[in-house]
């Protein structure tokens, strides 16, 4: 996919693109993640996007995102406060506005990850420690992709991978929930070449 088809087929009205990834992020690769924000806010005037808040490859394309617009940009926190000194996002939703009991679906997906499910029943008992609060990032990542019943589910998402370890982690899990709900998903093999296009 080029950025030219990119753009065709995601900037509607309704279209929220996820921009998030690993927490470590190569040094050659920094700019390449901030880049691709201001580039994607700057060639579009529709599409939204959304981002965990985490450190690393979320904040960095968040950065370039606000850096044009921070009207576009949604951020979803795993709890109040969430990096509150570094979210620039017009809208930021927490889990704790959220009625997880009520997501049966956002459950599903959070208990397919198998080193947090146990943890996402204690979590949405109200049972909270330093164990139980994983749980409230893999629900927030599964989220970010699905959607609740308020929240709209992402179109496509667009991710900065481990290509040496794919798929693992928080940003795995977000990126096989997309895959298991017919949502898109690229990674730097592909929007690497946007940057020069």
């Amino acid at each position: 996919m080029t950025l030219n088809e990119f753009i065709v087929q995601y900037d509607k009205e309704n279209s929220i693109v996820l921009l998030e990834g690993k927490r470590k992020v190569l040094d050659a690769d920094k700019e390449k993640l901030t880049a691709l924000g201001r580039l994607l806010a700057t060639k579009t005037t529709k599409m939204l996007f959304r981002s965990g808040n985490a450190e690393g490859a979320d904040q960095l394309f968040s950065d370039g995102v606000t850096a044009i617009d921070y009207k576009r940009l949604q951020v979803i926190t795993p709890y109040s406060g969430h990096r509150q000194r570094t979210n620039r996002a017009n809208h930021t939703i927490s889990l704790d506005e959220i009625n997880i009991t009520e997501e049966s679906e956002v459950l599903l997906y959070s208990k397919r990850n198998k080193k947090t499910e146990n943890l996402i029943d204690q979590f949405v008992s109200g049972e909270t420690n330093r164990y139980s609060i994983k749980a409230a990032y893999i629900i927030r990542d599964t989220i970010k992709a699905i959607g609740t019943k308020k929240i709209k589910p992402a179109t496509i998402g667009i991710f900065y991978d481990d290509l040496e370890a794919p798929f693992s982690g928080g940003t795995g899990h977000t990126m096989k929930v997309c895959e298991q709900n017919n949502i898109p998903v690229i990674n730097q093999n592909i929007w690497f070449n946007w940057l020069t296009e």
